[in-house]
């Protein structure tokens, strides 16, 4: 029911321009110290199609990971951090270079600490913790080699 009648009216109060321009920068200082690529995604609730197919919050974040062509990146380093409101979901997936060096607790104790964000309702923070535990996370496994590098993913959050 959450995804049919919640959170869809909440997003631009949640998750205003200042607060997306602000994750942004902190994915961009993240990517200046690792090779990954970061990208978040935060959707309200999930599609009527979805809810009727029987969707989870993983599955849409697995669909998603493939539309935005997150595993598309040159040292198969992509990680995308998706958000479901309604759900009160966080799940993370990752590239198969990052999955074989990054060991699924620590990512399970990024998603811990942005529940615990969420459940205060800090929104903004929630995501920025995640997004800076993620680069801190990444920067240990894949750290930059001080050398400027293209960006391949959008720094800012998608907002579905």
């Amino acid at each position: 029911m959450a995804n049919l009648f919640g959170a869809w009216f909440q997003m631009g109060r949640q998750f205003p321009p200042a607060t997306l321009d602000a994750i942004a920068r902190t994915v961009a200082e993240g990517e200046d110290a690792h090779r990954g690529e970061l990208r978040v995604a935060i959707e309200s609730r999930l599609p009527l199609s979805a809810v009727m197919a029987g969707m989870t919050a993983r599955d849409r974040a697995a669909l998603l990971f493939s539309h935005l062509r997150v595993w598309d990146t040159e040292e198969n380093c992509g990680v995308l951090l998706y958000v479901l409101l309604a759900e009160h979901r966080i799940e993370i997936v990752v590239d198969r270079g990052i999955g074989r060096a990054v060991a699924t607790a620590e990512w399970e104790a990024i998603t811990a600490h942005m529940r615990d964000a969420f459940a205060q309702g800090r929104f903004r923070e929630a995501v920025e913790t995640g997004v800076a535990e993620a680069g801190a996370l990444l920067a240990r496994h894949f750290p930059g080699n001080g050398q400027p590098r293209e960006n391949e993913l959008p720094d800012r959050p998608l907002i579905l």
